[in-house]
């Protein structure tokens, strides 16, 4: 089952980020990961939070241009090799990832065109989806 992920732009200025924390914790919306990306003047916040509708809207009134996007996560051991094997799963079956993040230190979000093939590979290889 896709995960929601909801994609913050910022603005590349001290407090911006701290103003998403706060206002997700005002709202009394969980962070559950996070992944940032950042250019010259802008920067991309990607988050899994508990109530992404919430979130999302809790932003945009606050002036935040967001997006929703679906991606996969799975969970993984916290051992050498797990990010490879899952890695090597996807590259020998063609797919291809636009990015992957780690949230709660054991669970991948990755980012790809097709989820419902790629959690049905997965899954063929015995890799855990999240719920």
């Amino acid at each position: 089952m896709p995960v929601k992920q909801l994609t913050v732009f910022l603005e590349n200025q001290t407090g911006r980020l701290a103003e998403v924390a706060r206002i997700l914790m005002d709202s009394n919306i969980n962070l559950q990961g996070f992944s940032t990306t950042e250019a010259r003047d802008y920067g991309i916040l990607r988050l899994v939070v508990s109530d992404t509708e919430k979130a999302r809207q809790k932003l945009k009134e606050a002036g935040f241009t967001t997006h929703v996007a679906e991606a996969i996560c799975v969970k993984v051991e916290d051992k050498p090799g797990e990010l490879f094997k899952i890695l090597d799963i996807l590259a020998n079956a063609t797919v291809n990832i636009d990015y992957v993040y780690v949230i709660a230190g054991t669970k991948l979000v990755l980012s790809v065109s097709d989820i419902s093939r790629t959690e049905s590979i997965l899954k063929k290889n015995n890799v855990v989806i999240c719920d």
